[in-house]
């Protein structure tokens, strides 16, 4: 495939590339041109079609001159930009945001960032299994802004430190990461930066960014020019702990120093290693945040499986950006799925989430999923790969109390049983990214052949937009979803393109994406 790139202008071509559904949900078999329909909470959603797909190449690089990998760790589409022309193509304006960088064989001083694309879509209505449709997503690169620290030092992706963090006037503790050399394993002279792990990315109203992180596990607010303004420390359950002290570290040791040990390997409460606050979401009037955790803190049954089923959900009024509140606190029930591939004592693995989505009305997409299956993975059949929802209504508890938020505070008992007396909210399966006769209509494919059709492993994000390019009054909506290709590459370039590597898996593993068409209830409001 060909492409082009230059400073401000790189234009990516796409190319073709369960166990346990919840008894709140009604599922009914592909029938008139529907995929499924589900029923929660007495609402009707509707799966109607793959829309569309597209893939950006695993060896593009930002402006930057690093590799452009890991951005379906989260997406925003710009409300405003989104338009649907005459010609029946939808042209907008989105963000991405990368998590660490690449770290599939240790960490590495990787500043954080954002980047900006615009987007071109021509739906496919007519894409059949006999004649697959080709690529019908286009995505070209306009900028990226990089994040730094309030004092304008540049934020790392290298794993915090076991001990400490940086000490910021007006900010809470934050994790931090001291290395030596350029923190690639180059000369260089050391230095001490705040580390982010980004997972969650919302855009505000007035162009400034939230975005939560896995290391805190915390949420940032950073302005649009990418310079930190606020951070959220979530309650004292939720900060992961060692030996009786705050410990950000997640045990992901830098690529240049693969000995260094941390003791214990996990920590012995709070959010796990690399199970922090995954989905971040807005309410559609932009005043309050939505943080869900991967998956249970360890304090509530985690780290392992079939364990780590009760992730909590913070609430925060943000009305106030400079004094956001901290208001509400849920627990949301995670799926279960079975892997065939393992013992038979250990088949039963919960399907961890990746990112949540407001509805509006308490309702909230969801996008849980399993691993190790997918494109450059150990396994090409992935069993549990969703869209699901979750309603706080009608009676999901309150959890928020002195005695829950506080230090080992539980919620349930080590083998993940809720406390009497709480109700998560409801939970309800809904959009299998899985079903081969929609994903065949463009090409891929789930299971089979590793080859560039396989569906990545890592999907990770959600936006939401009208299919009438307008307001979605009528409920017609395209839920787009990118995966998080871990900057597998085996042409990589990171620091300002001179670092280069090649993943030590051997692939090439592109950034894929899926568009997908649904009904939502008439009262829905998924537009933040």
């Amino acid at each position: 495939m060909g492409f082009t790139y230059n400073l401000c202008n790189l234009l990516l071509s796409y190319v073709s590339l369960a166990i346990a559904v919840p008894t709140a949900s009604i599922l009914r078999p592909r029938a008139n041109g529907v995929v499924n329909q589900t029923t929660c909470n007495g609402e009707q959603y509707t799966y109607q079609q793959l829309a569309g797909y597209g893939f950006v190449p695993s060896n593009a690089r930002d402006s930057y001159g690093d590799t452009l990998g890991g951005f379906g760790s989260s997406i925003a589409i710009d409300q405003k930009t989104w338009k649907k022309l005459k010609n029946g193509t939808y042209t907008g304006t989105l963000y991405a945001i990368p998590d660490r960088g690449w770290n599939t064989q240790g960490t590495l001083n990787y500043q954080n960032r954002i980047h900006k694309f615009s987007i071109s879509f021509t739906p496919a209505p007519n894409a059949t299994l006999a004649k697959p449709s080709p690529s019908n997503l286009l995505l070209k690169y306009e900028s990226t802004t990089l994040l730094t620290d309030p004092t304008g030092t540049p934020t790392t992706g290298l794993d915090a430190d076991v001990q400490g963090g940086l000490t910021i006037p007006g900010y809470p503790l934050l994790p931090a990461a001291t290395y030596t050399g350029n923190g690639f394993g180059q000369p260089g002279s050391g230095g001490h930066r705040a580390s982010l792990d980004t997972e969650g990315l919302v855009l505000a109203k007035d162009g400034s960014y939230w975005i939560s992180d896995e290391y805190g596990p915390y949420i940032y607010h950073f302005s649009a020019s990418g310079t930190l303004l606020s951070a959220i420390q979530p309650p004292p359950a939720y900060l992961p702990r060692r030996n009786g002290s705050i410990s950000f570290s997640a045990n992901s040791p830098p690529i240049y120093d693969p000995t260094r040990v941390t003791v214990p390997a996990d920590p012995q409460s709070g959010r796990s290693n690399n199970q922090g606050l995954e989905g971040l979401t807005i309410s559609p009037d932009g005043k309050t945040l939505y943080a869900l955790l991967q998956s249970a803190l360890i304090n509530d049954g985690g780290p392992d499986n079939p364990n780590r089923r009760q992730a909590r959900l913070l609430e925060y009024d943000i009305h106030n950006a400079k004094k956001p509140e901290y208001t509400n606190e849920y627990v949301v029930t995670l799926p279960l799925w079975t892997d065939p591939t393992a013992k038979k004592s250990k088949q039963t693995k919960v399907a961890a989430q990746s990112e949540i989505h407001s509805l509006g009305n308490g309702a909230f997409f969801i996008l849980a999923r399993d691993s190790g299956s997918g494109r450059g993975a150990s396994r090409t059949t992935s069993i549990y790969r969703h869209i699901d929802i979750f309603t706080l209504a009608p009676n999901a508890t309150d959890i928020k109390s002195p005695t829950n938020d506080a230090i080992n505070g539980s919620i349930a008992s080590p083998t993940g049983v809720l406390n009497p007396g709480i109700q998560a909210a409801t939970y309800c399966s809904f959009l299998d990214f899985n079903v081969n006769s929609e994903l065949g209509r463009f090409g891929v494919h789930n299971g089979g052949a590793q080859d560039a059709g396989l569906l990545d492993e890592k999907w990770e994000s959600i936006a939401v937009v009208p299919v009438d390019g307008k307001q979605g009054k009528d409920g017609e909506f395209f839920v787009v979803s990118l995966a998080d290709n871990d900057f597998i590459t085996q042409d990589g370039y990171l620091n300002g393109g001179q670092y280069r590597y090649a993943d030590a898996s051997g692939f090439n593993v592109d950034t894929q994406a899926l568009i997908f068409q649904v009904q939502l209830p008439l009262n829905a409001d998924p537009l933040t």
